[in-house]
């Protein structure tokens, strides 16, 4: 028994040829894209900015500034509980930022393995 299918789908070696030039070209576009978001830095605050968090695309916290004021001996903990929102913020920022640029390039389509 033969399936026929609708006209214009299917359409033997020329569109799967064409699906292939697709996919290579949103392969080429991902790649040079993620390479780019690689290289962003961002930098992101917390404690009302007395702690700033640079942080490249990669995720790789490049630096950690602390503004002497939130710096009190008696209160470590309160500068622990900053640093840790501030670098979590800091790598959802990363995150968000890749996945709202590669959704560009995918137009939405859900591709395992990536974000």
């Amino acid at each position: 028994m033969k399936v026929k299918l609708p006209k214009g789908m299917g359409g033997g070696p020329q569109n799967m040829n064409s699906m292939i030039k697709q996919a290579q070209k949103m392969q080429e576009d991902m790649e040079s894209l993620q390479s780019e978001l690689d290289e962003r830095e961002y930098a992101v605050q917390a404690g009302g900015g007395m702690v700033t968090v640079n942080i490249f695309g990669t995720k790789i916290i490049k630096s950690i500034e602390i503004k002497p004021d939130i710096v009190d001996p008696d209160d470590i903990e309160t500068l622990q509980d900053i640093l840790v929102a501030a670098v979590n913020q800091a790598v959802k920022t990363v995150e968000d930022a890749n996945a709202a640029e590669m959704q560009k390039v995918t137009g939405g389509m859900s591709i395992p393995g990536m974000f």
